[in-house]
């Protein structure tokens, strides 16, 4: 295995970690030592300037209205960068109020919120918030994609926008289309969250292959033993489905 430390960047965790997003780190930092690739979690926090220069990964978590607003505003003042790292392959995953960050704008209360315009699309506000668990199939692993989601944004895409998956179980971007998150080159944008990663091992299996092609030219991973984390998924699905779990 290539000796190139990935980096992998979590920004704002202090503000931005609703939904077990320490637990998505956790499994990125296990999934690559288990292979022999080396990995660092670099915690960026409200004080810091971000520089994406050396970073691989880049994730933003969810969090309540205000710390989202501060968390763009701080994003906002290095768009251009973040613009060059996404446009140059870089992985970026947003979840849930991340998500809402990555597009025009998004709505706080009344007040328009201009987003990071990495992806062409935007959030607006409904009544009732869209809450309980989610499957969806997404063309980025074999497994299904379970976890939870807690939103009252209504998300919708631009023209020709690839979402992240089609809902089989639950709600999605805005409880309608059917389509839930989004895809852009190495941007996953989703509301899925419980946490994402340690649920689904194909997709945090993506992000790191994808980070590991930029960096060393090589994606090929070494297969794991997702037995237990597989069994868990599937057991999940198959409850959602047969309605044998009752949603608050």
């Amino acid at each position: 295995m290539s000796s190139k430390t990935i980096v992998v960047a979590h920004l704002f965790p202090e503000l931005l970690n609703l939904y077990g997003d320490s637990g998505n780190m956790l499994c990125f930092k296990k999934r690559m030592e288990w292979r022999g690739i080396q990995v660092e979690i670099r915690e960026v926090h409200p004080g810091d300037t971000p520089s994406f220069n050396d970073v691989d990964i880049a994730f933003i978590g969810g969090g309540s209205d205000r710390e989202q607003k501060i968390v763009c505003d701080k994003l906002l003042s290095v768009g251009n960068e973040i613009t060059s790292f996404v446009e140059d392959g870089g992985v970026l995953m947003a979840v849930c109020g991340g998500y809402q960050l990555l597009g025009h704008s998004y709505l706080m209360g009344n007040e328009e919120i201009r987003g990071l315009s990495l992806v062409d699309l935007y959030t607006d506000h409904g009544d009732p918030r869209l809450i309980g668990n989610i499957v969806v199939d997404s063309p980025l692993c074999d497994h299904k994609v379970v976890g939870y989601e807690n939103h009252a944004g209504r998300t919708h895409l631009g023209e020709g926008v690839t979402p992240f998956g089609k809902v089989v179980y639950g709600h999605g971007n805005d409880g309608n289309t059917g389509y839930e998150g989004v895809l852009y080159k190495n941007v996953i944008g989703t509301y899925i969250h419980g946490p994402l990663l340690p649920k689904n091992p194909g997709i945090a299996d993506y992000a790191i292959s994808h980070a590991l092609e930029r960096a060393t030219g090589k994606s090929y991973l070494e297969p794991l033993d997702d037995t237990a984390e597989l069994l868990a998924n599937n057991t999940m699905v198959k409850r959602l489905l047969a309605g044998e779990v009752e949603e608050a």
